[in-house]
């Protein structure tokens, strides 16, 4: 076995020009050294290898067999380092024929992929979008290992130590289906806590939520007779009964089938981020994408 640690890369690249060229004078002159080092090279290399490497031969010098065996493998490898050290090329998403990974929620399909996707699909036809979901805990892990590209996620609570690009900030409204008999206007506060209320558990059976949170600092609390773990299920339930709910902002609107208040109580919003690991933060691909999103939003 060589000891990786003897080789000097030089050594490497001043064989690459001896077996191309056969000849010392010319493999001094490409690669801009003087004929003695090339020979110095050569004697360094053949201490290496145990062979002689290049013989004298009558038209310059004939590479031993040992030599011909390492012209094609050397010649990858050289190339390989050539293509890991060389400047980042400049993406292209004409050409790009990328599969990227977003995690997401279903409101954030809805309020981020949802409006980037139409500005992807032109930009970077060649390109595939699989969106995953959104598992908070793993979301490190995914990024680190390059399970996933982005994760779109509030600001609070976004795991630490991931690049962080706060997309916008969102607020709570009041929501019921378009006609529904007890609401005309803005209700009371009085009357929203008489009101049948559906509220969204990410983690799965929760009735009580920011909403609540801020009514019980006055002393006050609603009725929630549903909870569901998917915001898109919620517009559907709205839509079909006399349930209302505080949801996001940005997911109820033109949507025609529902109808959307100011809510009689001060709820607190909250900030989105776009997130992901700074392995790929310099990826000129993985900007381009960044910036996609974030003009999208």
């Amino acid at each position: 076995m060589i000891n990786l640690r003897r080789l000097d890369l030089n050594l490497l690249v001043t064989l690459d020009v001896l077996l191309s060229e056969h000849n010392v004078t010319r493999a001094a002159e490409r690669l801009n050294f003087s004929q003695p080092s090339v020979s110095v090279h050569l004697a360094k290399l053949r201490d290496i290898f145990g062979d002689p490497l290049l013989l004298p031969g009558p038209r310059g010098m004939r590479p031993t067999a040992r030599a011909e065996a390492l012209r094609e493998p050397l010649r990858e490898a050289l190339e390989a380092v050539e293509r890991a050290v060389s400047p980042v090329s400049a993406f292209d998403p004409s050409e790009a024929t990328h599969t990227w990974r977003v995690a997401a929620t279903d409101y954030g399909e809805s309020t981020i992929v949802l409006p980037a996707l139409s500005r992807l699909r032109m930009a970077a036809p060649g390109a595939r979008l699989a969106v995953l979901e959104l598992a908070p805990p793993r979301i490190a892990k995914q990024a680190e290992q390059g399970e996933i590209d982005l994760a779109f996620h509030t600001t609070e609570g976004a795991p630490p130590g991931l690049r962080r690009l706060p997309l916008f900030t969102e607020r709570y409204v009041l929501v019921c289906r378009a006609g529904h008999p007890r609401l005309k206007r803005k209700p009371t506060l009085a009357q929203f806590c008489a009101l049948d209320h559906v509220i969204v558990s990410p983690d799965g059976g929760g009735f009580y939520g920011v909403t609540d949170e801020a009514l019980a600092e006055a002393g006050l609390s609603r009725r929630v007779v549903l909870s569901v773990p998917h915001f898109l299920f919620v517009m559907s339930v709205l839509a079909s009964t006399d349930l209302v709910a505080m949801l996001p902002e940005r997911l109820v609107r033109d949507v025609s089938a529902l109808r959307v208040f100011e809510a009689p109580a001060e709820v607190p919003g909250y900030e989105m981020s776009m997130l992901w690991h700074e392995r790929s933060h310099r990826d000129p691909a993985h900007q381009w994408l960044r910036e996609q999103i974030a003009d999208s939003v």
